[in-house]
């Protein structure tokens, strides 16, 4: 009898910011548990592509039309992890996470061990769940969507990784010197659920991820959890403000701040007087054309947890 072996295609990105002693052994030990429990494997090194489009359109019909669908695995950061669903939306076909970012905010809000051969194990025996995806212009996101200060940080934490070594806390110092240098203040109108309202802000903030709004003691991680946008914008940009809006973060009051406005809506279009603005997307920085509409796709896509 013909034994059918369904199809497990992982995604890899080497780029990503995993660090760990053993690491090339490491992935060797979790491609062997994969091969023992009869996949069929197929690894692809993103950096590698040169046809992303047709690449996942091509595992998309491969894994539609074979007698046991499988699952695509994607091994590495959430920006990889983003990328990958954009393509994939209502597509059906479940997604296995292997977390090999800096901070991994999505597997550690569906609760997926950061341990890589737990992982492993997850995507092996875990359950499927759908998860909300946001987008804007139409790119899919599943952290957040940032404009203002927020991609002065993204770029000057990249600096500090490129000089000094990939590590998290390079985020909050890179956050802390921008504080402390930058000037930007953004003249904004925001269309939020078909009411207008001008806004001066030197930063505005668009969360989808749950986990990560809460860590930031934010109330609106309520609004992300049921589908919806979670908006919140600094309505003041002088320094000393700016570093309150920190002490206020730390202490879990950010929300109580006057010079903070937050929302939760279906959909929310952002207009400015620029053609182009500068946005942080889960960590890495687009320059979009403007308006920029936002918007959520409940339970677009299946991941495999717990």
């Amino acid at each position: 009898m013909t034994v059918v072996r369904p199809p497990l295609s992982i995604l890899y990105n080497q780029r990503s910011g995993f660090h760990a002693p053993h690491r090339e052994q490491l992935y060797a030990c979790v491609l062997d548990l994969f091969k023992a429990y009869g996949f069929e494997l197929q690894v692809f090194d993103l950096n590698q592509v040169l046809d992303f489009d047709g690449l996942m359109q091509s595992l998309i019909d491969y894994h539609h039309q074979a007698e046991k669908p499988g699952m695509i695995v994607v091994a590495g950061g959430d920006g990889t992890l983003n990328t990958v669903i954009g393509k994939l939306l209502q597509s059906d076909i479940p997604i296995g996470i292997l977390p090999l970012g800096t901070f991994n905010y999505v597997a550690r809000a569906l609760h997926i061990p950061l341990d890589l051969l737990e992982a492993a194990r997850v995507i092996l025996t875990g359950q499927d769940r759908t998860i909300h995806v946001a987008t804007l212009n139409g790119r899919a996101y599943l952290n957040n969507a940032s404009l203002g200060l927020y991609p002065l940080f993204i770029q000057r934490r990249e600096q500090f990784n490129r000089y000094l070594g990939r590590f998290s806390w390079h985020a909050y110092s890179s956050a802390l010197d921008v504080l402390l240098r930058a000037r930007e203040q953004l003249q904004l109108s925001l269309e939020v659920n078909g009411e207008h309202y001008p806004i001066d802000t030197p930063l505005i903030f668009f969360g989808n991820n749950q986990l990560q709004l809460q860590q930031m003691n934010l109330q609106v991680a309520e609004c992300a959890a049921k589908g919806r946008i979670a908006g919140v914008a600094v309505a003041s940009g002088d320094k000393w403000t700016l570093l309150k809006m920190v002490w206020l973060l730390l202490r879990g009051t950010l929300e109580q701040a006057s010079e903070i406005q937050s929302f939760c809506a279906t959909e929310v279009t952002v207009r400015c007087k620029r053609s182009k603005l500068m946005v942080a997307i889960d960590g890495e920085l687009a320059e979009m054309e403007t308006p920029l509409r936002f918007g959520v796709h409940p339970h677009a896509v299946k991941i495999r947890v717990l």
